[in-house]
C-alpha cells in the first residue's frame, strides 16, 4: 500500500503536511488551521481500514482531506467508498480539490454539512475515525456505536494531546461492553474501539 501511493496523491500529501506545519506556528486561528493527522497516523489508519469487516466506512471531520487519502489506500483495492463529513466551507473547498487533485474523486462520497443531520441514514458501519471538535466526540460515539458491524472499529484521534477534553467520550467506550477498547500512542494518540 505505502510504496504504491500514486504521485499526484504524494504531492497533494506534502502540499498539505507543509501548509499543516506552517499552520501550528504562525498564528493562524485554530479555526483555520488544519489541524490534520501526521503522516504515522495516516498509515496506522490505513492498516486498520484495510483489516475492517465489509460495510460503510465514515469520516466525521475532514478537513483538507488529508485523513481521507490514507483511507482511501486502504479502501480502493476492496472497491470501497469512503463517506467524509466536514461542516466548515472553506475546508471543505480544499476538500473538494485534494480529492480532485489526488484522483479519488470517485473513491470518495463527500457530504459538506452537519455530520449529525444525516447520521440517521447510517447503518452497518465497519470503520469509523472521529476527528472533529473534541467536544462533540461523546456525541458521535454515542450516534455510532449501536451502528457499527461485529468486527469493526471506531477510531478516535488527539487521545493524548487532548486527552482531557475526549476523556468522557473514552470512559464511556471502556465501560461499554460491546467494545474493546485501548488507547495507541501514536502521533496525537488514537483511541480504538473494536465492535464486538
Amino acid at each position: 500500500m505505502f510504496l504504491e501511493i500514486p504521485e499526484k496523491m504524494k504531492e497533494r500529501m506534502s502540499f498539505l503536511e507543509e501548509i499543516d506545519r506552517r499552520d501550528r506556528v504562525d498564528g493562524t486561528d485554530r479555526l483555520k488551521r488544519l489541524r490534520q493527522i501526521p503522516p504515522e497516523t495516516g498509515k496506522f489508519l490505513a492498516l486498520v481500514a484495510s483489516n475492517c469487516p465489509i460495510g460503510k466506512y465514515i469520516e466525521i471531520g475532514t478537513s483538507a482531506g488529508y485523513s481521507s487519502l490514507w483511507i482511501t489506500l486502504a479502501l480502493k483495492p476492496r472497491g470501497i467508498r469512503l463517506k467524509t463529513f466536514e461542516i466548515l466551507p472553506a475546508k471543505a473547498a480544499l476538500a473538494r480539490e485534494t480529492f480532485k487533485l489526488s484522483g479519488v474523486g470517485n473513491d470518495i462520497e463527500f457530504i459538506e454539512g452537519d455530520f449529525f443531520l444525516g447520521s440517521n441514514a447510517l447503518s452497518d458501519i465497519a470503520f469509523c475515525f472521529i476527528d472533529c471538535e473534541k467536544d462533540l466526540y461523546q456525541r458521535c460515539f454515542d450516534v455510532v456505536a449501536g451502528k457499527m458491524k461485529s468486527g469493526g472499529m471506531i477510531i478516535a484521534d488527539n487521545a493524548i494531546d487532548h486527552y482531557d477534553s475526549i476523556k468522557p467520550m473514552m470512559e464511556r467506550a471502556e465501560r461499554d461492553d460491546r467494545f474493546d477498547c485501548l488507547m495507541i500512542p501514536i502521533g496525537k494518540g488514537e483511541f480504538v474501539c473494536r465492535r464486538k
